[in-house]
């Protein structure tokens, strides 16, 4: 008790020279009350929490507020600011992942399972707070006012503009979540399309869409991991939407090679995915990559956008357009989060508590890097070329948007 009593007085010391409006109460009923009015209220459930607060990192009170050693109250938008506040910017400077732990993730039995992990929660869960065509990925917001609903359909139909997708054209989506885009656009665009995942509930799901819109002469779901697509039939067009995160830092150019054999002479592929604004990094700094590695995406590994365009080169695809989304996914993420907390009880009835806390500081905490720039997330447009090196798009950008 005396040795608590003593990092207590050390918390409260680094609290008041921070002086930031921040209430702290601990468990034996102690309480710090800042010099002003509290944004943040912090309830320490457990002495293990003192350390941390001592030498705190973002990655480090997210673990706390998980295993429920803290709660917090206050918006959640302050809570993520006032975590900053207290721990610093993430330097960039990750704990990089062990030679051997590296060399084991990746194979088709650890993709399958960290896929599962992820998506395979709770269908049940994922509507709560999804819009209706259960789009997890950034949205595209044109205007102030566009709704969730209206922007994710607007991000579909972006990507299909910019692959200029025609009638009677293959077409084959990456990681094919629920199945919309492939619905999107054999639908609207009378593609031939293929989606294939990892996820046994979005294959199920999307099979049942796909059966109940009446595209099933247009659209196929598959249960495959990209390394076992067939080859023997080119596609004309490829996208990958929030998939590429998964893959691996070392199986880049297998996953680019891949893609370069699996389209046409001509054929263009749109990789969109989240990536680092640090270079030579694989996660983010202040212990945030590693919680995610722990209790979200088991294996995930991001690149910055410059090693994406490297990578898809050094396989013969040449890259025609970078688009940053940033902006767009810290909207994404907050109107997700927003969504949670309308939804809790429900929310907490689907998945319980530590999954609940999981999401919401996950994607509260992505959201807020986005917003810092500490991440980002760029759609990359790029082509295998003709033998006389053309690619047939046009010369400018405006076929994305006319009409």
């Amino acid at each position: 008790m005396l040795q608590n009593d003593g990092v207590l007085g050390r918390v409260e010391k680094r609290l008041s020279e921070l002086d930031v409006p921040l209430a702290v109460t601990f468990w034996n009923g102690r309480r710090f009350a800042p010099s002003k009015p509290p944004q943040v209220s912090v309830t320490v459930r457990s002495p293990q929490v003192l350390a941390s607060l001592l030498r705190p990192t973002m990655g480090k009170l997210a673990r706390h507020y998980v295993e429920q050693q803290l709660d917090v109250d206050g918006d959640t938008r302050d809570i993520l600011r006032m975590s900053e506040a207290l721990s610093g910017a993430p330097d960039g400077a990750a704990r990089p992942a062990s030679r051997l732990r590296k060399l084991m993730r990746h194979t088709r039995v650890f993709d399958s399972k960290a896929i599962r992990y992820h998506y395979d929660v709770s269908d049940d869960f994922f509507s709560l707070w999804l819009d209706k065509r259960r789009v997890y990925s950034c949205a595209y917001f044109r205007r102030a006012d566009d709704t969730l609903e209206l922007a994710q359909e607007q991000k579909l139909d972006h990507i299909c503009r910019k692959l200029m997708l025609r009638p009677g054209e293959r077409f084959l989506d990456i990681g094919c979540g629920w199945g919309s885009l492939i619905m999107w656009a054999a639908e609207r665009y009378k593609v031939r399309a293929t989606g294939i995942t990892l996820s046994e509930n979005q294959y199920a799901y999307a099979k049942k869409k796909i059966q109940e819109a009446g595209l099933s002469d247009l659209c196929d779901v598959q249960l495959r991991d990209y390394r076992d697509v067939p080859e023997d039939a080119p596609y004309d067009k490829i996208a990958s939407v929030g998939m590429f995160e998964h893959v691996g830092r070392r199986n880049l150019p297998v996953y680019f090679g891949k893609i370069y054999r699996l389209l046409r002479s001509g054929g263009l592929v749109l990789n969109h995915g989240i990536t680092l604004n640090a270079v030579d990094r694989d996660e983010l700094g202040g212990d945030i990559g590693s919680f995610i590695d722990e209790y979200v995406f088991p294996g995930g590994e991001l690149t910055h956008v410059s090693s994406v365009v490297a990578e898809m080169s050094e396989q013969g695809l040449e890259s025609w357009d970078v688009e940053s989304l940033r902006l767009h996914y810290a909207r994404t993420l907050w109107q997700w989060v927003d969504r949670l907390d309308t939804h809790r009880e429900a929310v907490l009835a689907s998945v319980g508590e530590k999954a609940y806390r999981i999401w919401r500081i996950y994607m509260a905490g992505s959201a807020h890097a986005f917003e810092r720039g500490w991440m980002s997330i760029y759609q990359v447009l790029a082509g295998k070329p003709l033998t006389n090196g053309r690619l047939g798009l046009p010369s400018t950008r405006e076929y994305m948007y006319a009409g």
